[in-house]
């Protein structure tokens, strides 16, 4: 076969660390018999799994599978199965050729496990999530565990390309940016490309098939590694908890298209009549941030910080201060708000909302108006969870326009479980002060304790602002100056409180001193009580607390979900979020499905220290637990 390039496809040769690799494309039955004689002959040997498909959203009604990749250090498969690009009866027998391989191979490798095993389940004959989830070791879950930093902070990220240049080919090739040149040169975008390009395309092949093969080299060297280091119940850990997501990620959620297209409309008229309002201050362009420092500073604002380039900066936590609002967009009442920070506050939240959730979730929906964000249970160098594709956790925690978008299904309700203060009480365990264990323990609210310590028993609404500032200050490393500039306390006031702080609880700031020492005279890490290592930066020691808290935390979540899958529940759960699990269930059950949720959630003595749960049953729509109108 020779492709319309005239460039013959079935045998592509590439090296890796020297040493020669062979990719073959599968063109005829005969191949396809060949390909599977191959894979009955690996079942002593790990073989990596890979898909390319026509983009990212494999929930869509016109998302195609278009190839499948099996191989291992020196040999790829690419078995094309677009019925769009191939004669569809061959493209129907090669998918249950590589169906039939996915099925039977005993140890699948995988790197980003959760999007490939979806599209396997959703896409590929006789595949089931659960089943293939039991053989599958994924890459990027063993490269977190032994490096969970970014590129940014200088560890190797979770990117195959970047993974494989430190520890397989310092050359090896970066197969998206390869494949997204060649898109150019094709006329294509990086976002039509992966549809359109010829799926005989040699760049297309060849890249198709490195990935398996770097997944596979890249597996040797991980897994080597969380043997030695000792992190192999950790990982499987970690696999059971991204098996969770992936479920929660595949029922996805319900939404209401009438509601957004409503939405839409609103938010570019908010959009228009607040970049109008700025226009008043010479600010021709919201997110011009050189027209809005000259205008600011014009009206007297006083402006300090500045980027690396030198640039005065007015992203959102500097204009969130100067229109007298906090990070919940409530009223401060420190001073009289800036119209133009406020209005272009406004515009860009606007805007922002309008492109990334509301025409999100219209282009994202499954043909029964379900959306299926993607669910990242290992995320950031604290394994913090995150939501994308619509960024749900950056939603304000105190507005409910995006989340109205939200519905459930039929005859049934919205609920959601959190757990109280978890990191204050996860600090108060991992450090054990006295004082923060017994007014948990006492059931007091943490807020008004430190307020009343440091103000005394008449402290006020805006003591207790401060007061708990200073308390998540400890958990997320904030300073008196940005405590200052959140809260609009002055300066000198939250020095002497938090001075104060360190005096009332000993314990916490023993803690916060010990792990700081070891950390600037020892190694450079924290190990968190599930035996998670975090690095960390020279220059930024102080994080330690930080990291340590955050990331206990969200091990406590990700064992509940563990749990909750095992009682049966996940059918329920829809998303976690923060330190929440937010669940669908019928009206008629919901309360009683929200309190078993709840109690599997709870740690009746988590260090000495009970990590509390609150239950939320609403109404049909996720913004009804958050004050949105019936």
């Amino acid at each position: 076969m020779r492709t319309n390039l005239g460039v013959p496809v079935r045998r592509q040769l590439y090296r890796v660390a020297s040493e020669e690799v062979t990719v073959w494309i599968t063109e005829t039955d005969d191949d396809l018999t060949a390909v599977s004689r191959w894979a009955a002959e690996q079942h002593h040997r790990p073989i990596a799994f890979d898909t390319e498909t026509t983009g990212l959203d494999a929930f869509v009604p016109d998302f195609r599978l278009r190839t499948v990749q099996f191989g291992h250090e020196t040999t790829a498969y690419v078995i094309p199965v677009d019925t769009a690009s191939v004669p569809s009866g061959y493209g129907r027998r090669a998918l249950h050729v590589a169906s039939g391989i996915l099925r039977t191979l005993p140890h699948v490798v995988i790197h980003n496990a959760t999007f490939d095993a979806l599209i396997a389940d959703r896409h590929m004959t006789g595949v089931e999530l659960s089943d293939l989830w039991a053989r599958v070791t994924d890459t990027a879950t063993l490269a977190h565990l032994c490096d969970p930093r970014g590129p940014e902070d200088g560890g190797p990220g979770l990117g195959l390309k970047s993974l494989c240049a430190r520890r397989v080919d310092p050359q090896a090739p970066d197969t998206a940016d390869g494949l997204n040149a060649e898109f150019r040169r094709l006329g294509y975008t990086a976002d039509t490309g992966w549809a359109r390009i010829p799926i005989d395309n040699p760049t297309y092949t060849l890249y198709a098939g490195l990935d398996v093969i770097l997944t596979s080299r890249l597996f040797t060297s991980l897994h080597r590694e969380v043997t030695e280091r000792g992190f192999q119940r950790l990982s499987r850990f970690e696999h059971a908890v991204s098996l969770v997501c992936a479920k929660m990620e595949s029922a996805g959620l319900r939404v209401d298209p009438e509601y957004l297209r409503s939405l839409r409309t609103r938010l570019a008229s908010e959009s228009d009549r607040w970049s109008t309002a700025a226009r008043e201050f010479g600010v021709t362009s919201v997110n011009s941030p050189s027209q809005v420092a000259s205008a600011l500073t014009g009206m007297g604002e006083v402006l300090t910080e500045t980027t690396e380039k030198g640039a005065l900066k007015v992203g959102k936590e500097v204009l969130l201060p100067l229109a007298d609002l906090d990070r919940t967009w409530s009223r401060i009442g420190a001073r009289e708000p800036n119209p133009l920070a406020h209005a272009v506050l406004r515009a860009k939240r606007a805007s922002k909302w309008q492109a990334s959730y509301v025409d999100a979730m219209l282009s994202r929906r499954d043909a029964h108006d379900r959306i299926h964000p993607k669910i990242a249970s290992l995320k950031a160098r604290t394994a913090r969870m995150s939501i994308s594709r619509p960024p749900f956790q950056q939603l304000p925690s105190s507005d409910w326009t995006i989340r109205q978008a939200v519905i459930a299904e039929d005859g049934a309700v919205v609920g959601a479980v959190d757990y109280a203060a978890v990191e204050m009480r996860v600090l108060a365990a991992l450090s054990q002060d006295e004082t923060m264990m017994q007014a948990i323990i006492e059931g007091q609210d943490l807020h008004d304790v430190t307020a009343r310590l440091l103000y005394g028993t008449d402290f006020t609404p805006f003591h207790r602002k401060v007061a708990k500032s200073i308390n998540f200050g400890k958990v997320y490393g904030g300073g008196a100056v940005s405590l200052a500039r959140q809260t609009g306390a002055p300066l000198a006031e939250v020095t002497g409180a938090v001075r104060q702080y360190d005096q009332l609880y000993r314990g916490v700031r023993r803690f916060s001193r010990r792990l700081i020492e070891r950390a600037d005279y020892g190694r450079r890490q924290v190990v968190t009580p599930s035996g998670r290592v975090i690095p960390l930066d020279r220059r930024r020691t102080y994080a330690a607390v930080n990291y340590l808290i955050q990331s206990a935390a969200r091990d406590v979540l990700a064992q509940a979900l563990v749990e909750l899958d095992a009682q049966g529940l996940t059918g329920y759960m829809r998303l976690p979020i923060h330190d929440e699990v937010l669940f669908t269930a019928p009206r008629e059950v919901a309360a009683e499905v929200g309190q078993q949720i709840q109690r599997t959630m709870r740690v009746a003595d988590f260090r000495g220290v009970p990590l509390d749960t609150d239950l939320q049953v609403g109404g049909t729509s996720w913004g009804s637990l958050y004050g949105a109108p019936a």
